[in-house]
């Protein structure tokens, strides 16, 4: 960006970054810590040396989810949401809290492995590079986070601990009597299992981690497993190289245990109604039953599950996973090619992919049919990719009239449709309004389309119905849909007539008198794959040895053996027989006599599930947290310490402010991406529950109040990549406009949760109005000499003394304009920004700055307090004029980060005087300003006063006059 800068950025940002970097201006401190006594955290709060958790003020602790640093480095959509946590961070600041705002990296990953591949390079180097960029561009933009609690999931210290939750995974079992997990040593072993090789093999069954042979995606080239959301139209997600179905021995962590917990606990939590949402549909539960059906001729079963035995009777074909157990062995040999080479295509997609409800459905039939076990129907059997066989049994009972999935399949495949539910009027009138009928009216056929036959049934009664009813019959497949809502059982034996929810308990009560079925609650989750075959990730503290049956088994090494360091190696890849890259250090494989490590590795999430409780207690060695630290920041529990002048507000709000105690259990705001909102909060939520089930955490859930910031596009409203060429790094506008220019733009795009695309001219704009605020304050000469000044002398940072403060700052009185002006700014900023609303705050802002422009003279109180409300939008600028104003005026400046922040006084915004419309005839002629306390007559001798009235009344009667009070003066005249 060329020309005149606004203001000298390039001096101020570099000179108040060092500032806090050296005085570690925002530390937070925790209880038993040592306080400095010149530390401005203590100044504020009148407290020093070691101070016990309840003479702390309140916490607020506010996390952004913590990026793993890519060697590209950051471009502008990145910083959105630190932005935003930044502002709140130095808002809580000011008012009070004891905040706690950390930053660190979650720094496994493939890409740093990929590159260990191609170049030998070792990985840790890579990410101790990449961590470095992405510090120094954090750094730039002058957030305040504590960096003393700096950390990275790749470093021993830290990862240490992340095999230690492990551990305490791997060494208990959940209870379902008491609905939580257990130390193992508590599991109480069957009469039956009396060996101790019986007992281990039990304990082992019933570990929340555990190890099973699963069907896994397996890409050759990255020598690794992957997970589905990893993979996309049969190749990974990174690279774009084939993956394969293959069995493979994995660690296996059982959150299913935890899903009724992750359920219900989303009551507790201040989170938004869809991404709640988002986590129930993953978790998946239904209530329903499961029923057999009989496989004629055979000794074979099929069990499925279904949520509405009501519609078995219209259950008209099965379907089964490709993967089904009983695939092979109930296909004819008529059809068995065409299902092999289907179960091959189907081994290519991932689970996301079968499932996405937009794709046309495939299929094949298997030969064999099964017995329908309420009418003995034969049904035929298919195939198909939209069943999964890790849901439910892996099998369904087709019902094609009430299923939009099995609709769509039997349309394609033209298979029978019988509607058993009878849909309401308004759905038949929806979803067959394209039908034509013919219908008999009074003898007569006529032909008349679906909504005029709907719409007289609904005004004429039964015969009419039953007409719509039987074209419903007769023509299901012909609606756009199925019907999937409850109603009135019909083709349906001996529940027609019941409406749905008795029809499933007569069917159900039926079906268990046969022993056909059994009530059951069932959950699209699965337990967690907890595997990778890579090389750069935490080894598994887990080692095999032989037992006396010849047979191998694991066993966990002791918490003295941690941290377990992944060994020096120079080939990266997997081994020639497929084995982890790990497994190619001999010496580091059999280093314990009698065992051979765990050769597999833990997935990125793993590092990811706990390290918001690690910042809490970043460098404690005997502990993962300590307790009073984790009680203090996670529990909300009671504080002696008051702040003055605030209140307590409603327990569970983000504007809750310091009073007798801290309002919200754990993170108080957690802020990122929606990329993340189910796997990495389901998996942080479950470690948790686990932690606290063992009595190591002080609350059931981590992250009280969540926020997902929208993504910004790039110009071209399109997602930013480099293959689009519409990526812009950070610092190209960090060096055009500065760091306050590029937060305050990202603030003032729109609404945080909003997708926005960047506009290069908006962030221009934002940068003007910060120029403003800069002329607001300084003399126009000595700039103008300052930046002669600046084209010749060397140390630029000493040229900042030439630039004097505006004459017409004074310490005088202000106006009531002037206070009505800054209280109605302090009120719109303080409630939008306990309300998210970052944009209407800049925009208040702007407002006053303009009004304040015009001012002869400035107040000087008026103009401090201006730059309290800046400060946590644009820090560098506002803390460079908050120095000059104190040292001006002779004064001491307090830490601006520190400062108390303003209130408003609501009498200051009482209106004194109102703009009243005039009309002359009706047609406006003038809007007058009257006292807010004008009576009728003051009205009305104002109105015929005004000088742009006084031509349309001269001269004419003043037949009547109407005056609404505080709104309008209508003169009538003739």
């Amino acid at each position: 960006m060329s020309g005149r800068r606004q203001y000298p950025f390039h001096l101020i940002e570099p000179k108040w970054q060092k500032h806090w970097d050296e005085s570690q201006s925002f530390r937070a401190f925790n209880p038993g810590e040592e306080i400095p006594a010149n530390h401005p955290f203590a100044q504020r709060h009148k407290i020093s040396g070691k101070v016990a958790a309840a003479h702390l003020p309140p916490k607020f602790y506010i996390l952004d989810m913590f990026p793993y640093p890519s060697g590209a480095g950051l471009h502008v959509g990145h910083p959105e949401g630190y932005t935003a946590t930044d502002i709140l961070a130095r808002y809580k600041r000011a008012q009070g809290f004891n905040v706690l705002h950390p930053m660190g990296w979650d720094a496994f990953g493939l890409p740093a492995e990929q590159y260990a591949v191609k170049t030998g390079q070792h990985p840790r180097k890579t990410t101790e590079e990449n961590i470095a960029t992405f510090k120094r561009q954090i750094q730039s933009l002058g957030f305040s986070y504590d960096w003393s609690r700096e950390l990275a999931t790749t470093d021993p210290d830290y990862f240490r601990w992340t095999q230690w939750i492990f551990l305490k995974l791997y060494n208990s079992w959940f209870n379902p009597k008491t609905n939580r997990a257990e130390p193992i040593e508590k599991l109480e072993f069957p009469s039956e299992v009396k060996t101790e090789e019986q007992k281990r093999i039990f304990r082992d069954s019933k570990r929340l981690a555990y190890v099973s042979e699963q069907p896994v995606w397996w890409c050759e080239q990255l020598g690794t497993v992957l997970a589905n959301e990893e993979v996309l139209d049969g190749k990974s997600e990174v690279g774009g190289f084939p993956v394969v179905r293959k069995p493979m021995r994995q660690w296996m962590l059982r959150i299913t245990a935890y899903a009724e917990r992750l359920i219900q606990d989303l009551d507790t939590i201040d989170w938004t109604d869809s991404l709640k949402e988002m986590q129930r549909n993953w978790i998946g539960r239904s209530e329903g039953a499961e029923v057999k059906f009989q496989i004629p001729n055979s000794e074979f079963q099929i069990t499925v599950f279904t949520t509405r035995p009501d519609t078995l009777f219209g259950a008209t074909y099965m379907v089964l996973a490709p993967e089904h157990k009983l695939v092979d062995q109930i296909t004819t040999a008529k059809q068995r090619d065409a299902v092999a080479k289907y179960k091959t295509e189907i081994s290519k997609k991932s689970d996301l992919e079968r499932t996405e409800l937009a794709k046309e459905k495939s299929g094949v039939f298997t030969g064999a049919f099964a017995i329908n076990p309420v009418n003995d129907e034969k049904i035929p059997i298919w195939i198909a990719d939209y069943v999964l066989a890790s849901y439910g049994t892996g099998a369904i009972m087709a019902v094609p009239a009430h299923d939009e999935r099995d609709f769509e399949f039997a349309i394609n495949f033209r298979l029978p449709i019988r509607p058993v539910v009878k849909p309401t009027l308004q759905w038949l009138e929806k979803n067959g309004g394209h039908l034509e009928a013919i219908v008999k009216v009074d003898g007569q056929k006529l032909t008349w389309t679906f909504v005029e036959l709907v719409n007289v049934a609904s005004s004429e009664g039964k015969s009419f119905e039953a007409q719509v009813y039987e074209i419903f019959d007769k023509r299901v497949a012909e609606f756009s849909t199925a019907f999937a809502d409850s109603g009135i059982a019909i083709n349906s034996g001996f529940i027609d007539g019941l409406p749905t929810l008795e029809a499933k308990k007569k069917i159900i009560a039926w079906l268990e008198e046969k022993n056909l079925d059994k009530k059951t609650i069932n959950y699209k989750l699965r337990d967690w794959l907890f595997s990778r075959q890579r090389y750069w990730g935490e080894p598994f503290p887990i080692v095999w040895k032989i037992g006396p049956d010849g047979e191998s088994y694991h066993e966990a090494l002791p918490e003295s053996a941690l941290p377990v360091l992944p060994p020096t190696l120079e080939d990266y890849k997997p081994t020639a027989s497929g084995e982890p890259p790990l497994a190619r250090a001999k010496e580091w494989l059999n280093e314990i006599p009698g065992s051979v490590r765990e050769t597999n590795t833990m997935p990125q999430w793993a590092g990811s599930c706990w390290y918001y409780l690690r910042y809490l207690d970043a460098k404690n060695n005997s502990a993962f947290v300590g307790k009073d630290v984790e009680n203090y920041w996670m529990s909300g529990t009671s504080s002696e310490f008051k702040v003055q002048g605030l209140e307590l507000k409603q327990p569970g709000t983000l504007n809750a402010e310091p009073g007798t105690k801290s309002t919200t259990p754990g993170v108080d705001l957690y802020v990122g991406g929606t990329e993340h909102a189910v796997l990495h909060l389901l998996y942080a939520r479950f470690w948790h529950k686990v932690l606290f089930d063992l009595g190591y955490v002080s609350t059931p859930e981590p992250f009280f109040k969540l926020v997902n910031q929208g993504m910004v596009l790039g110009e071209d409203n399109q997602k930013m990549s480099k293959s689009r060429g519409n990526v812009i790094p950070v610092d190209v506008p960090v060096a055009e406009v500065g760091t306050d220019a590029l937060r305050l733009y990202e603030m003032f795009m729109g609404p945080l949760e909003m997708v926005k695309p960047w506009s290069s001219k908006g962030v221009e704009g934002v940068y003007r109005f910060l120029g403003r605020v800069w002329r607001l304050f300084v003399d126009e000469k000595s700039e103008t000499a300052f930046e002669q000044a600046e084209t010749t002398e060397q140390n630029k940072n000493e040229l900042l003394d030439l630039i004097l403060l505006d004459g017409a700052i004074a310490e005088l009185d202000a106006t009531p304009a002037q206070l009505k002006a800054l209280h109605a700014c302090i009120k719109k900023v303080t409630e939008d920004l306990d309300g998210l609303r970052f944009n209407t705050a800049i925009s208040a802002m702007m407002v006053f700055i303009n009004e304040a422009m015009t001012w002869q003279t400035k107040p000087l109180s008026v103009m401090k307090t201006f730059l309290q409300l800046l400060a946590p939008f644009a820090p560098h600028l506002a803390e460079e004029l908050w120095a000059r104003l104190h040292a001006t005026f002779g004064q001491t400046a307090p830490s601006l980060a520190y400062a108390p922040w303003p209130k408003f006084d609501a009498a200051l915004l009482v209106e004194s005087e109102i703009e009243i419309p005039v009309q002359v005839n009706g047609k406006l002629r003038d809007v007058i300003k009257v006292s807010v306390n004008a009576t009728q007559a003051d009205l009305e001798t104002a109105a015929k006063n005004s000088e742009k009235v006084k031509p349309f009344i001269e001269g004419k009667t003043i037949r009547k006059i109407i005056v609404v009070p505080k709104k309008m003066v209508n003169l009538i005249v003739g």
